[in-house]
């Protein structure tokens, strides 16, 4: 539906995303690509079919566009084995030439990482589990392990229903004027092995608010996650989608969607010595389908939690 799709926003300041898209852009057959799956999902065979082309130039095509997130490509059973089945993942696109200027003349830009292990309390329930690089850290589907001494070597946590809360230092949003913060993670839904069509609804806290529920499609496998250790078995979850939540003096962004009205000045930013941050699935959520939570050394994204902070210098 039109609603969960996300606008792709350009800037000069990241020039590498802006390429892409830009390449994607530049090939007719491109453009007719995502004409075709605005009003279908397809797989690659379909689409060499519905454009007389060879599968590996539409396999191509495919990746470029997948590259600059204007499609996903999700792997799903068929009759020969597992199928690529692409749809359409933007609205719109749009590009501010001038927001580097803006970025570097009032504002300074803080990065805070957080590994996934950090978590400052926990609820947990259902199947779960927790995992570092080198093997299980405690017991599976034994809620207590993530209470374990050495869990901030977390790398893969999972749990049915629950929630994990970090806490952030807040010093860095004291007597400023915080012009937007934001929150990026890899996550997914959580089932048996792995279901790529799985939903599960996945709510994120800050500060105590409620700011966003993110619908995750499914337990993600099929394929090897990029950063996966040799240990790990290809029969479990394999990797996830990366998300950023970002809150401004407007609202509050799901992949530059509008998601809620929570805004910076709302969540009272610096009113404490942190900032909180909560994850997790409710009880009485429409789609109870827990939730995978990747580190840097698990799934496709070299990263755990990570906040961001663009403050005012001028104040």
């Amino acid at each position: 539906m039109k609603a969960n799709k996300k606008r792709i926003t350009l800037d000069l300041a990241n020039l590498e995303k802006t390429a892409l898209v830009g390449k994607a852009l530049s090939s007719e057959v491109r453009l007719e690509i995502l004409k075709y799956l605005i009003e279908n999902s397809a797989n690659i065979s379909e689409i060499a079919a519905a454009f007389g082309l060879p599968q590996s130039s539409a396999a191509l095509h495919v990746k470029v566009l997948e590259e600059a997130g204007m499609i996903s490509v999700n792997e799903k059973p068929g009759v020969r084995g597992a199928q690529k089945v692409c749809g359409i993942s933007f609205e719109d696109i749009y590009i501010n030439a001038f927001q580097h200027k803006i970025d570097h003349n009032s504002s300074q830009v803080i990065r805070f990482p957080m590994p996934i292990g950090n978590y400052f309390d926990c609820e947990i329930g259902g199947n779960c589990g927790i995992v570092s690089e080198k093997g299980y850290l405690g017991v599976e589907d034994f809620a207590a392990s993530f209470y374990c001494q050495n869990r901030n070597e977390a790398q893969l946590l999972w749990f049915e229903i629950g929630y994990l809360e970090y806490r952030f230092p807040a010093y860095m949003v004291k007597n400023v004027l915080v012009k937007e913060i934001s929150f990026s993670f890899e996550i997914c839904s959580e089932a048996p092995g792995y279901q790529n069509d799985w939903p599960s609804d996945i709510t994120v806290w800050v500060n105590g608010q409620e700011v966003d529920t993110i619908t995750s499609k499914g337990d993600f496998g099929g394929r090897r996650g990029r950063l996966n250790p040799e240990w790990w078995g290809d029969t479990m979850t394999q990797y996830g989608v990366y998300k950023v939540i970002k809150i401004n003096q407007l609202g509050c962004y799901e992949d530059d969607v509008k998601c809620s009205d929570q805004t910076v000045d709302s969540l009272h930013l610096g009113d404490g010595n942190y900032i909180s941050l909560k994850l997790g699935v409710k009880p009485d959520a429409a789609h109870v389908g827990g939730m995978n939570l990747f580190g840097e050394k698990f799934g496709d994204y070299a990263q755990g939690l990570v906040m961001t902070v663009k403050v005012d210098d001028e104040r």
